[in-house]
């Protein structure tokens, strides 16, 4: 099979913690250039992988070898960045939150209709095993009639994660647009989406930045509400100091389902009578030693340009995951519950 040539934009520590490891670990892709507007970055990745190094992204879209891209930057800077990747033939992986607007996610979706060409937002958690495995489940009859949920992502913050420390972009409105729920938030959102296989219509919301030296939100809670009457709990933090916390629980009629909840058992189900089943599946993704070291996403990304699977989560699974998160931040300013259309 003809080989996948990938640009890397931005060369922070999710791209030299993900992307790059997961696409220099498949064989079907060569990873041909690197830009980052700290160039001693990209040249760096060069140096160690080979490839280009780029300190403008516009110069590395104009190699016509390049299949794809990668969108590894600050959040302000992914819809304009996604939008002239596709524009120039590649198809895009944009991490997520994919824009910093509902007008931004739709021009980006436009983008890669006009110019088909796919569109692939980073919102990894579908690929985690229990997650896998729990959706199976629940759309053969497990839970039977789901009554609500609770899940959390929360860690100490992204200053210990971000190449920049504590004077990280992601503490600043003006580039990260929102906080931990836009570090962590959609994730989760899109998570639910995917398990409960329809998507939320209100949601309320209580946020504070609690902790951190920042101009986004660091502390998050969300109820929130589907078509079919199904309500839960969302939280996003990163004020849980000590222990990260990335879990999911699901209550239905047959029993509860708890995923990632236990150190060793990452998929538990307890029936109404009582009985449990526990199956210690591949662990969730984590910055911590020992954690998920392959998230999926590049596999899955690289296999959708092959023509082996749908693009998931697209651009519209990325665009509901952010209403989502664009309407709490609405509610916890108004204090009201909002509706997500």
């Amino acid at each position: 099979m003809q080989m996948i040539k990938v640009g890397v934009i931005g060369c922070g520590s999710i791209a030299t913690h993900r992307h790059i490891p997961e696409y220099l670990n498949h064989e079907d892709v060569e990873v041909v250039a690197f830009c980052d507007i700290e160039k001693k970055r990209s040249d760096e990745c060069a140096s160690l992988f080979g490839g280009a190094s780029y300190q403008h992204y516009e110069d590395l879209l104009k190699d016509e070898t390049i299949d794809a891209v990668s969108i590894c930057t600050p959040n302000y800077l992914h819809a304009k960045m996604s939008v002239d990747a596709l524009n120039a033939g590649k198809h895009v992986l944009c991490e997520k939150p994919m824009a910093t607007s509902l007008e931004e996610a739709q021009a980006m979706i436009d983008a890669s209709n006009q110019n088909n060409k796919l569109l692939m937002i980073g919102q990894n958690q579908r690929f985690t095993e229990a997650h896998i495995e729990a959706k199976a489940a629940i759309e053969k009859g497990l839970l039977g009639k789901i009554y609500s949920f609770k899940t959390s992502f929360g860690h100490g913050g992204p200053e210990g994660w971000s190449v920049d420390g504590a004077n990280s972009w992601f503490f600043d409105k003006e580039r990260a647009f929102i906080g931990a729920m836009g570090d962590l938030g959609v994730h989760k959102v899109d998570l639910m989406h995917y398990l409960l296989g329809e998507t939320f219509t209100h949601v309320s919301a209580m946020i504070e930045t609690s902790a951190k030296v920042a101009t986004v939100d660091d502390n998050a809670v969300l109820i929130l509400k589907t078509k079919s009457g199904i309500i839960g709990t969302l939280s996003a933090s990163w004020v849980y100091n000590g222990e990260e916390d990335n879990s999911t629980i699901i209550y239905g009629e047959k029993g509860i389902l708890k995923l990632n909840t236990d150190p060793e058992y990452s998929y538990i189900f307890i029936s109404v009578d009582g009985e449990v089943e526990k199956r210690a599946l591949g662990k969730i993704q984590t910055n911590d030693d020992g954690g998920q070291t392959n998230t999926g996403t590049i596999d899955h990304f690289v296999s959708a340009i092959q023509g082996k699977n749908e693009i998931s989560p697209n651009g519209a699974a990325g665009l509901a995951s952010l209403s989502v998160i664009i309407k709490a931040l609405q509610s916890a300013q108004k204090q009201t519950i909002e509706e997500v259309k």
